[in-house]
């Protein structure tokens, strides 16, 4: 194992602890930690004097990814403290209490859907009903449902569970957001909950594989065509990916080693579920009953009431930063920083798409590279919605240059061998009688 030897650092009394905690497996010889001017310790900047420390190049990776997580873990619990900025629907914490608050009622949300049909069921007519009793006990079914709900409940309780530790929320506080909320008439959001759990199944479970497989093989072999010597550099090359939901892309850029993998995200649903995935250590120790909740387009009864293990590999969160938060505001303070932007299933999701391109460039190193995947079904009130056309001539204009890419992502949009077009499938349950899939844009673009 190759060994580096440093000779002087300076580090922050978080830095120095996590230094410290290395025990046997750091070995320092004749350290010298100077005073203050007054004779007292610095307390805010402390220089390490070290004559001689041996430290191997996997400790000292775990070092600086140690401290980048607990950073961003201090400056994320900074901005999310109830005095910071103006209480309101949009302060982070009230997003992330609202979404405590759905995970928590799924189970009730969802079975009143179960009453309904229930209901719906007494209008056939007596005859019909017991024809359905006898051939197919129809109203056992309503109880095999609710039973999975209660499954999937469980799984919710340690979203919410694993959510309050991490984000340090105390009971009373997510019950009185909780009450205020159904006082309010603000009843939990089933529909944000629910496809939270099918993303499980699309980012860490092995029957996601066929969605992923396709647009992750692209964008895996981009990377390594852009980056064929990046284990040789002296720095990892940095990769920003927004959008990122459960983070399954990130975490697979990763284990392609090179790559510093930070990963951003918005939804305080998608983030709750992501912090209690990336603390699970055994592949398959956790399963979900996705489909259970919706009564279309499925084969069997068996195929809607399935359960779904995760996640499907061993998780390394160390080697990828979630960043939370909004996109066009979390990196200004980055300029030129990263050597990639990935937008997978991005940018259609933007109120203001302009402002998603700002932000591309202005985090780009100059010859950095946008990388782009995905369709162009924009959502709820965009401030401008532009065609394929549209989107490549503002970027040329914005300063960017698009790159010819290979086949094996798609064959191209246009005479010219840059921007490409592949399916990329988007619907969860790779068993349903339907399929949502997308003829979802490819590109490379180089800032110039």
């Amino acid at each position: 194992m190759r060994i580096t030897t440093l000779r002087q650092v300076v580090v922050s009394p978080l830095v120095f602890a996590l230094l410290g905690g290395l025990g046997t497996t750091l070995a320092a010889q004749d350290e010298k930690i100077p005073n203050g001017p007054s004779g007292a310790r610095a307390p805010q900047e402390t220089v390490v004097e070290i004559r001689h420390v041996d430290l191997t190049l996997e400790q000292s990776f775990q070092v600086a990814e140690a401290s980048r997580h607990d950073i961003e873990k201090e400056r994320l619990l900074s901005i999310m403290a109830r005095d910071h900025g103006t209480w309101s629907p949009n302060h982070p914490r009230y997003r992330l209490l609202d979404a405590l608050h759905g995970f928590s009622k799924y189970y009730e949300r969802q079975r009143a859907d179960v009453d309904r049909l229930r209901g719906l069921y007494k209008y056939a007519s007596k005859s019909q009903k017991q024809f359905l009793e006898k051939h197919l006990a129809y109203s056992s079914k309503f109880k095999t449902v609710e039973q999975k709900l209660a499954t999937n409940q469980h799984v919710c309780d340690d979203i919410v569970h694993a959510a309050m530790e991490f984000y340090n929320v105390g009971t009373s506080e997510l019950k009185r957001h909780m009450a205020d909320r159904e006082a309010e008439g603000k009843h939990a959001d089933k529909i944000s909950v629910s496809q939270s759990l099918k993303h499980i199944v699309r980012d860490w479970a092995s029957e996601g594989l066929n969605e992923r497989n396709a647009t992750f093989a692209c964008l895996a072999g981009t990377l390594r065509r852009l980056f064929p010597d990046r284990n040789l550099l002296k720095e990892d090359v940095r990769i920003l990916l927004p959008g990122a939901g459960l983070g399954r892309l990130g975490h697979d850029i990763s284990q392609l080693g090179g790559f510093e993998v930070t990963v951003n995200e918005w939804s305080m649903y998608m983030n709750a579920v992501y912090r209690f995935i990336e603390a699970q250590n055994t592949p398959l120790s956790q399963s979900v009953h996705p489909f259970v909740d919706g009564w279309s387009h499925h084969v069997s009864d068996d195929n809607m009431n399935r359960a779904v293990p995760f996640p499907d590999v061993p998780i390394d969160s160390s080697r990828v930063l979630m960043v939370e938060g909004d996109f066009t505001t979390e990196f200004k303070n980055q300029s030129a920083y990263y050597d990639v932007v990935l937008t997978y299933f991005f940018i259609d999701t933007a109120r203001n798409l302009m402002s998603y391109f700002d932000t591309i460039s202005h985090v780009l190193k100059k010859g950095g590279i946008w990388i782009n995947l995905g369709p162009l079904l924009y959502g709820t009130s965009p401030f401008v919605q532009l065609s394929l056309e549209d989107i490549i001539a503002i970027a040329k204009e914005m300063g960017f240059q698009f790159l010819e890419t290979d086949d094996f992502c798609g064959e191209p949009t246009f005479s010219e061998p840059t921007v490409r077009s592949m399916e990329a499938v988007y619907s969860f349950d790779h068993m349903a009688l339907t399929k949502n899939a997308y003829n979802a844009q490819f590109w490379a673009a180089s800032k110039l």
